[in-house]
């Protein structure tokens, strides 16, 4: 499509950059069963957390983590379309759903520093 796009329909079956895509079955059920652990401590987080920019930080990486999830259940497979490359270098394809993991854990990074640096950089106010 362009010099450094494609759209593509990728099954992928295992982990990010493929990582376990040739275990041979096994690995389905322990992602699926790594998903549904880490959305369930993401919800507990959403509803424990006073800070805005985090728990919309954790609701990016929960809703990707259900769309993959949901890919994996129902299909046994995560399906990647987005593949970017540069001349014969290609950064693995990836999907909707990762770009939310991979948004919510930056804005997670950013938020958590800069909430750092502005605990850092307040007065105090003198009660103990």
């Amino acid at each position: 499509m362009t010099p450094f796009f494609n759209w593509v329909h990728l099954w992928n079956t295992g982990a990010a950059f493929s990582l376990f895509a040739n275990g041979g079955g096994w690995q389905r059920y322990f992602f699926i069963g790594i998903a549904v652990v880490v959305s369930i401590f993401l919800i507990k987080l959403i509803l424990e957390n006073r800070h805005k920019g985090e728990a919309i930080a954790y609701s990016l990486i929960l809703g990707g983590a259900m769309g993959n999830l949901i890919d994996r259940v129902f299909r046994g497979y995560v399906v990647d379309s987005f593949d970017f490359y540069w001349r014969d270098w290609h950064w693995p394809a990836f999907n909707l759903a990762d770009i939310a993991i991979v948004l919510g854990a930056l804005l997670f990074v950013s938020s958590s520093l800069l909430g750092k640096k502005a605990n850092t950089n307040a007065e105090p106010d003198g009660s103990d």
